[in-house]
This record gives C-alpha cells, sequence and structure tokens, in this order.
C-alpha cells in the first residue's frame, strides 16, 4: 500500500532535509517533485492543486525557511496538510442509542462489498456483539450463496429471501434483528457494473425505508481516479456517511485514498488490506499521512499484537525463556501469533524509519510457511528436543516438510543461537525486559 508513492517522497524528503539552509528556489523545486509524484499516484488533479498551495503557502513563510531545521519543517507542513487531505481526524462507526444498529453496504458490482460485510461482521462478533447479515443483493447469481459462506466463515447469522424484492427483503430483515435482540444488522445491497438510475432508486427506497444509521460505500481502491468519480456519483444521490476503500493491499499509488475524502467531504471509515477476515483496518488520516510519508505507523502496529497476541501466553513464554525451557514448539506457536498479524513487509514499514530501507529487499512469507511445516514434521520429542535430530532424522522431516537438510539445520542453528542469545540476557538479567512474540 502506498509503496510507490513513499519511496517518492522518502527521495525529496531526504534531498530537503539535506540542505542546511532552504531557499524559495530549493522549496519550489520539491514542491514540483511532490507533485508529480501525487499525480503519478493518481490522485485527483484538483485534489493535487488544492494540496500544492495550501503546503506552498505554509512552506515559503519566514517561519519555516528562517528556522533551525527549515528542510524537517517542510517535511511537517507536508504531513500537516496530508493529514488535512485525508479528512484531518478518525470517524468511527456511529452505533445506535439502542440496538440494533443498522449499516446499509453499497457499490458498485465487484468492488468487495460482500466481502467487507463479512470483515465488519467479525470485528463485532470477536467483541461479544450478536450480528445479523441481511442477502439484499437479488440481481447477481449467487449473491446469496456467496453471503451465505461468507457468514458461516466469520460465524455470523445470514437473513435471506429468495422469492422477494431488496427493499422488502431489508425490511423484514431489520425487523427480525429486533425481535431477536441483534446488535448489528448489515444490509449486503446489490451492485451493478456501473452507475444507473435502478440502482440509486432501489437504494434510495432502501435507505428511506429503513433509516440505517451509517451508509457505507464501498470502493475498489484499484481503480484511482475511478473510484472518486463512483463516490462523487454516489454522495449526489444518496447520503453516504462514510466510504470502504478496499483492496489497498494491491495498490502501490494510492490515488483514490488520496483524493476520495477531499473531493467528496465523506469520511473514509475503514480500509481493506486483504482477502482475509482479519485484513480491516480503521481509517485513521494522522497514521495514514505517517504511513505514506515513510514515518511508520506504531499505534496500528501496537493495535496487531494486541489482536493477535494472548498477553496470558506472552507471559507464559518470557517465563519459559528465563527457565530456559523454550522449545520448537513454542516456536511454533509464536510464528502462527506473527502470521495472523498480516504480512511481514507490512509489519516492518510500520516500524518508523525502516519502510523506506526497504526497497529492493526481498521479504519472503512463506519462510515462515517453510519453518512451521518443518517443526511441524517433527515428532513431539524431536520438538522438544532437537538435539536428537541426527542425520536420518532431519533427512526424514525434510522429506516430510518439502525443504532441504540445508533448510533444517538453517532453522536449528537459529534456534541455538536465540537459546545463546537468552542466556546472554539472563546472566545480564535482562531478560525480564524481553518483548514478546518477537
Amino acid at each position: 500500500m502506498f509503496d510507490d508513492l513513499s519511496q517518492k517522497f522518502d527521495g525529496i524528503f531526504r534531498k530537503l532535509r539535506g540542505r542546511g539552509v532552504l531557499t524559495e528556489d530549493n522549496v519550489q523545486d520539491g514542491l514540483r517533485e511532490v507533485r508529480r509524484a501525487l499525480l503519478e499516484a493518481d490522485v485527483n488533479f484538483k485534489v493535487v492543486k488544492d494540496f500544492i498551495t495550501q503546503v506552498e503557502a505554509r512552506a515559503l513563510g519566514r517561519e519555516v525557511l528562517s528556522g533551525l531545521h527549515p528542510g524537517q519543517q517542510v517535511v511537517k507542513v507536508v504531513y500537516e496538510e496530508m493529514v488535512r487531505l485525508l479528512g484531518e481526524s478518525h470517524r468511527s462507526l456511529t452505533l445506535a442509542a439502542t440496538p440494533p444498529t443498522v449499516v446499509m453496504v453499497s457499490g458498485l458490482q465487484g468492488s468487495g462489498k460482500t466481502t467487507f460485510c463479512g470483515k465488519l461482521a467479525r470485528r463485532f462478533l470477536a467483541k461479544g456483539r450478536r450480528v445479523l447479515l441481511v442477502a439484499a443483493d437479488v440481481q447477481r447469481p449467487a449473491a446469496i450463496d456467496q453471503l451465505e459462506t461468507v457468514g458461516r466463515s466469520v460465524g455470523a447469522e445470514v437473513y435471506a429471501r429468495r422469492n422477494q424484492d431488496a427493499v422488502t427483503i431489508c425490511r423484514d430483515g431489520v425487523e427480525e434483528a429486533k425481535r431477536r435482540d441483534f446488535d448489528l444488522v448489515i444490509l449486503d445491497t446489490a451492485g451493478r457494473l456501473h452507475i444507473d438510475d435502478a440502482l440509486m432508486g432501489e437504494l434510495g427506497t432502501i435507505q428511506s425505508l429503513v433509516a440505517p444509521h451509517e451508509t457505507l460505500l464501498v470502493l475498489d481502491g484499484l481503480t484511482g481516479q475511478d473510484a472518486v468519480q463512483v463516490a462523487r456519483t454516489f454522495s449526489e444521490r444518496l447520503a453516504v456517511t462514510g466510504v470502504v476503500l478496499t483492496k489497498m493491499d494491491g495498490d502501490a499509488r494510492g490515488g483514490a485514498a488520496l483524493s476520495v475524502a477531499h473531493v467528496t467531504g465523506v469520511p473514509i471509515k475503514f480500509v481493506g488490506t486483504g482477502e482475509k477476515p482479519e485484513a480491516l483496518e480503521d481509517f485513521y488520516p494522522d497514521r495514514m499521512a505517517a504511513r505514506i510519508l515513510g514515518m511508520g505507523d506504531v499505534l496500528t502496529l501496537v493495535e496487531r499484537v494486541e489482536a493477535a497476541v494472548d498477553a496470558d501466553e506472552a507471559r507464559r513464554m518470557a517465563e519459559k525463556l528465563r527457565k530456559e525451557q523454550f522449545t520448537l514448539e513454542d516456536f511454533l506457536g509464536q510464528i502462527e501469533q506473527m502470521k495472523r498479524m498480516g504480512p511481514m513487509e507490512d509489519i516492518l514499514k510500520m516500524i518508523p524509519g525502516v519502510g523506506g530501507k526497504l526497497k529492493g529487499v526481498a521479504l519472503d512469507d512463506r519462510a515462515l510457511v517453510r519453518v512451521q511445516a518443518m517443526i511441524q514434521s517433527m515428532t513431539p520429542e524431536e520438538r522438544r528436543n532437537p538435539t536428537v535430530l541426527n542425520g536420518s532424522r532431519r533427512r526424514r522431516v525434510a522429506e516430510g516438510s518439502g525443504t532441504t537438510v540445508q533448510e533444517l539445520n538453517q532453522l536449528l542453528k537459529q534456534y541455538r543461537d536465540m537459546q545463546k542469545m537468552m542466556r546472554m540476557l539472563k546472566g545480564r538479567r535482562g531478560l525480564g525486559r524481553v518483548p514478546m512474540p518477537f
């Protein structure tokens, strides 16, 4: 997400910070590069123009140019204006004072509406809330089947009626939720391959009838400025309260995210970062701006760790390390927790100062899968005591995991090195401060 743009900003800012004294010409040159980078990222032209105008007015001020660190101050101005561009502050989902909260999900066909419905349901189910998914897409073949599959995968109940119109289904679904004390109702409405009067008329009727607390517009982040045009049209004809950008893990440019909120005035509330049910992030303009500019995103990283790591398990692992009882079985558990946090490259980019150094570095998440396969191919005794792994056993483990003996030897060496490091830390009374699961 935003890889191309982040790399360009990193180069621009490095030049600005490298100058002891900034002149107006230096700043103008830097802003020209910023403008070019934004346009190449498929950001809306009018958005770029407004952004550059605002940055220029502040960056060429006397306070910046005469400051002790003018290059850093220009970077600060760009960051603050980017936060403004992205919507200024986080807007959380509006919840009803008296349940159920009704969320209507709209968008074009193929934008990822149904997948998002499942992700949102999973999020509330994890908090102990009762969620009802309403299959209101009666236009697309197998749409109801798809939602039922998504519902089963996250553990949410689905309300479906195959011989009724969408408006009736939504009305009855909400009534069903009220009758059975559900906390959240998600209406998965129909999309089209293009915007038409029939689509907008149906959505308008549903909105008038059930009065949803949130009307979310799901946009395909890969479509760039096309997504902005769709957002503009929907917001003109429907009371859209928030935008969801999907497939952002596949867009290295990020033009849609930088344009939608500014063009429509509708806040971005969620960002989809993958196909898995947990790959959904709340949208924070300040965090996203920091990520785009290569400053990292520590708060989101902390949230991912908290969501993936069981605190009691972490304490048990720390105690095992202290007593030198950490086995390959425990190591396997740590790998599984790390995988739940998402791709390794995404995690590292959230650490300030790391993202810009990853260019050209191959980060293969499949390496974790291979390590997992090797440990799972061992017997319980071998996992607890790897010293019993002689030559024949190593060949058996390598064959069983589809790896090589050399890869297995490397894993065992890393495990021994970790044990040595832990003993050294213990000797220096520093082990108690070792963070888990890393």
